[in-house]
């Protein structure tokens, strides 16, 4: 049956199919193969799209922007809108979908863009919240069909780190969905929600997937894919003693890339990373902790196993493939 996702929102990963999900990586293939050539797209053309952001960005803004921009569409970003000030979050959508097409948000709470989904009436995509971010997930998965000769169901994808954070999260639906052998490795006190976890194992039986938790870092022998993330999200700033202690262990170094015992694994980051002291918080943890590096070494994020900016290059791909499946399909 084909695949039709227009007028779908895009808030979790849980809400579509392999076929679907599958059906978006390769619309991305298919779009970033016609920008590489040259080819100027039409098909969101007359669409108006706005971007709704709470917190800060880099990629994010930016692969919207151009994904929109590249495919004929106009782009308001807002900042400073009265949402959850002076105007209700169902005000604020019921407004907005007046005027727009499609709209993005990135913030903190997944239950913001829930509700702007709901109230819209118009496709809505999550850009980011505390507990989910799959658009970065699709862009890890496209990255990880580029770089590795298995099918998305035959790799072990192993996610170090912060196991309760919003990338642990996404990576771990994303995964179940996929069929994927999918590895969780993090300190206990911050292992992932447990209410997830069997949520995702359930899901897991359906497509032939798995998923591990485990605090043992001998675990990710024979992985495909070695995973992190910051040690602090945006937000936790005041955590960094305590996260320091807890994931120090679980820095991703060069010992750790051999424990996989794969010379053909790869390394991929969400970014922004803390891996030298060439960023203002980099600076701040050296002085009060002495770390030069925090959750990925510069040698390792330097290496030729590190896909970091192929993968940063596919949110834009990936997320121009969401709007266009979802606005036109």
């Amino acid at each position: 049956m084909p695949v039709n996702l227009r007028g779908r929102s895009f808030l979790t990963l849980k809400d579509f199919t392999p076929e679907e999900i599958n059906y978006m990586l390769d619309l991305a293939k298919d779009l970033k193969a016609k920008k590489r050539m040259g080819l100027k797209g039409k098909l969101l053309e007359g669409k108006n799209i706005v971007l709704l952001f709470e917190k800060t960005s880099t990629r994010t803004r930016c692969a919207f922007e151009v994904a929109a921009f590249d495919e004929g569409a106009n782009v308001t970003f807002l900042t400073n809108s009265q949402m959850g000030k002076k105007e209700s979050i169902e005000d604020t959508a019921k407004v907005l979908g007046r005027f727009y097409d499609g709209i993005e948000f990135r913030g903190f709470k997944q239950e913001t863009v829930d509700a702007l989904a709901e109230h819209s009436g118009v496709p809505v995509w999550n850009g980011l919240t505390d507990l989910d971010h799959p658009t970065q997930v699709l862009a890890d998965f496209l990255t990880v069909m580029e770089h590795i000769d298995k099918p998305l169901n035959k790799v072990k994808f192993v996610y170090v780190g912060d196991g309760r954070n919003n990338m642990g999260n996404a990576l771990m639906i994303g995964a179940a969905k996929m069929g994927m052998d999918f590895m969780t490795v993090s300190p206990k006190e911050l292992f992932p929600n447990e209410d997830l976890v069997n949520e995702m194992k359930e899901v897991a039986k359906e497509t032939g997937g798995t998923i591990t938790i485990t605090d043992n870092i001998d675990d990710v022998k024979n992985a495909d894919v070695i995973y992190t993330d910051v040690w602090v999200s945006m937000g936790e700033e005041d955590q960094f003693e305590e996260r320091i202690k807890l994931l120090k262990p679980y820095q991703v170094n060069k010992e750790m890339m051999d424990k996989t015992e794969n010379p053909d694994a790869i390394f991929l980051h969400c970014l922004p990373s803390f891996h030298d002291l060439e960023t203002q918080v980099g600076k701040e943890i050296y002085e009060k902790f002495g770390l030069k590096e925090m959750e990925v070494t510069d040698e390792v994020f330097r290496s030729k196993a590190s896909k970091v900016f192929d993968e940063a290059e596919n949110r834009m791909h990936t997320i121009k493939a969401v709007m266009v499946a979802t606005l036109i399909g």
